[in-house]
């Protein structure tokens, strides 16, 4: 339905940039929900006595803002504000019918209380004094050494004094950008890809540049042609359940992608957060060793709370990201650290790892079931999938009507690189329900509106 907004503005400045910040503030409070439509440009401008071109400029801004979208001959709305807004952050959202399927979370297992026991089992070590102290920027040893143990049980050729405990991959993603790239630089990354090296990018004054893919992930000749285009040296990518699209890179498509950035002294930034030890393909990074930087975290494969990552870099490269992990925060979490380290030495992360990959199957299973089989994209044993939109769907529209509906998906706009139009798909989390009665009962949702023509005024399904 559409909604009665009618803002106070201020007396002074300019009045459609008074209509934008409006709209963002009563966004930001929770008064316009996401898929909210707003009026038509001449209700406004009637409502607050300006011109109807005030409110055309004003709504312009504000959907340059990513606060809304207009829909030709449908109207205006309330835009998702990302996969981390308010709208889309929390297991359930609102109430119990709420499934929100936006947020890329471990699945609760059987096992889930393996975590907290840990916790309380430090908790009450005559060491724990030890683990809440200052420590070295590049980590405690042991620390270290359980972090190398873990990667190398992903595959990854490295050994403890190459490896820095992070405080979760993005932590890692931001160290490693500003390593290596200076204010203004070019980095390269998929067309479509992970909304959080948006973020970082936008922090430390990068510019993204995305480069064409296809069903196997990166294409090299794209890849080549970019470098050439724009002279970067930096790429990165998610090889493996690459973020949205759920694609694993085949070995054959490593190789050429490897050649290609040796080639032009490309350095690249891997993120593995998927991986499951043991399940997953060898990393990108062992075919660079001296120009990767692989980064991973403990956050979907054990627990998001514990904040627990590590970084491989070359020796050379090292020190200059212990600096910039220094100046980001100080240092790693000891304490947590010392947590992961106790888990990944007596097996229990490597089990929970394996709990996730066993569930996200099983989700994978269930979703091809219910959803149309041609319309699913990605790995069956990824925990997300690329779900394509039928016409005349568009992605921000069927994320909207999914929301009002109670399920929460990602429109591909937000995964956007560049003004290029992009594909018509939702990314859906299929781990962030609380389980399969709960997730099934979303998907079911989602395939009931993939057989309906887009309508914001849909009765309840």
């Amino acid at each position: 339905m559409m909604t009665s907004w009618n803002p106070e503005l201020p007396s002074q400045g300019h009045r459609y940039q008074a209509i934008a910040d409006a709209l963002a503030r009563d966004i930001d409070q929770g008064l316009l929900a996401a898929g909210t439509r707003l009026p038509t440009h001449r209700d406004l401008a009637w409502r607050l006595g300006v011109t109807v071109g005030t409110v055309t400029r004003a709504y312009a801004e504000a959907e340059r803002r990513g606060l809304i979208v207009g829909e030709v001959g449908r109207g205006t709305y309330v835009r998702p504000q990302g996969p981390e807004s308010p709208d889309h952050v929390g297991r359930l959202s609102g109430s119990n019918s709420m499934v929100n399927l936006a947020v890329n979370w471990p699945a609760q297992t059987p096992d889930s209380q393996a975590i907290p026991a840990a916790i309380a089992k430090l908790a009450q070590d005559s060491a724990v004094q030890f683990h809440l102290e200052y420590c070295h920027a590049q980590g405690r040893r042991e620390h270290q050494q359980a972090g190398a143990q873990w990667l190398q049980s992903c595959g990854l050729d490295c050994h403890d004094a190459e490896v820095l405990p992070i405080n979760g991959a993005q932590n890692g993603l931001a160290i490693a950008l500003a390593a290596l790239a200076q204010p203004n630089d070019i980095v390269l990354t998929e067309k479509i890809t992970f909304f959080g090296v948006k973020v970082a990018a936008k922090a430390q004054s990068l510019r993204l540049y995305g480069v064409e893919m296809d069903q196997d992930g990166l294409r090299p000749d794209a890849l080549d042609t970019a470098c050439r285009a724009t002279g970067a040296k930096i790429l990165y990518c998610v090889p493996s359940f690459q973020n949205p699209t759920a694609t694993v890179m085949s070995q054959a498509r490593r190789l050429a992608l490897a050649e290609v950035c040796r080639r032009h002294g490309v350095a690249v930034i891997e993120d593995d957060v998927y991986n499951i030890p043991g399940q997953s393909p060898a990393p990108l990074s062992n075919l660079l060793p001296e120009s990767a930087v692989y980064v991973t975290s403990l956050s979907k494969s054990v627990s998001p709370g514990l904040r627990v990552g590590y970084l491989k870099a070359p020796a050379r490269s090292l020190e200059r990201m212990a600096s910039c992990l220094r100046a980001f925060g100080t240092m790693s979490n000891a304490f947590m650290h010392e947590i992961a380290a106790r888990c990944i030495r007596d097996g229990t992360a490597t089990r929970l790892a394996h709990a996730q990959a066993a569930e996200a199957c099983g989700r994978q299973a269930l979703a091809r079931a219910i959803l149309p089989p041609a319309r699913v994209n990605g790995h069956p044993s990824s925990f997300h999938l690329w779900l394509q939109l039928p016409e005349p769907w568009r992605s921000e529209s069927f994320a909207s009507a999914a929301l009002r509906h109670g399920v929460g998906v990602s429109a591909a706009e937000i995964f956007a690189v560049g003004r290029d139009p992009v594909v018509n798909a939702v990314r859906v989390c299929l781990s962030a329900a609380r389980n399969r009665d709960d997730l099934g009962r979303a998907l079911k949702i989602l395939a009931e509106l993939l057989t309906r023509e887009p309508d914001l005024d849909l009765p309840a399904l």
